[in-house]
């Protein structure tokens, strides 16, 4: 990619203290232009110390790293759900580093997910390097202490829109599970101590115990 280096501190480093995220909206000389997906990675391999995403609108959301008590939870999350994949062997799963490029033009990186092994075939070695260009099966987002709830529903909600087929948004604040699922549906568990995998994640059901 051709880059411009606008200045070496374009970008500030201090921020009030409730601030949890910086959206920057990236103008192009050909005004009704947003940033691409692939644009989006090209700026992430030449900022590896940025932690960002990238919306359907071609915005970016730069996010400073969790908490340690937050990143334990997903650590662990991370580790049930690969000790079952491992056994159950029908797909692949990513932590918070593994990004995807939705069908809208969104670029996310979901805190842990799976995607079936037939769908992640038919791309080469190389193309695996990169982001993926789908949405994957199975999706979790963890909130942090930072995190707003009515943003992260709607992109669970932008998740199933895009062809997942399961979600769970998990909320340790109030010990609550958001299920998302494929058919539009939508429950809420108060304080579940096991959570199913149901017709997706067969057999798989994650203890949160761990987690609370």
């Amino acid at each position: 990619m051709n880059t411009t280096t606008i200045a070496d501190t374009f970008v500030p480093t201090r921020f009030p203290k409730r601030t949890k995220s910086v959206r920057l909206h990236i103008e192009f000389e050909n005004e009704p232009d947003k940033m691409t997906p692939e644009e989006f990675w090209e700026f992430c391999q030449e900022n590896l110390q940025v932690r960002a995403e990238l919306t359907k609108d071609g915005d970016m959301i730069i996010m400073p790293p969790t908490g340690f008590e937050t990143s334990d939870r997903n650590a662990e999350i991370i580790f049930q759900l690969k000790l079952w994949a491992r056994k159950d062997k029908s797909g692949k799963i990513t932590d918070s580093n593994g990004g995807f490029v939705l069908p809208n033009g969104a670029t996310y990186a979901p805190d842990a997910a799976w995607t079936r092994n037939e769908r992640l075939e038919k791309f080469s070695a190389e193309q695996k390097k990169k982001f993926l260009p789908l949405c994957p099966d199975f999706v979790v987002e963890l909130r942090s202490s930072s995190d707003n709830l009515k943003e992260l529903k709607a992109k669970m909600a932008e998740y199933i829109e895009n062809g997942a087929r399961l979600g769970w948004l998990i909320d340790p604040k109030d010990n609550e599970v958001h299920i998302y699922r494929a058919n539009g549906e939508m429950e809420i568990l108060q304080n579940p101590q096991t959570i199913s995998g149901e017709n997706i994640l067969q057999e798989f059901e994650l203890d949160l115990t761990e987690i609370w």
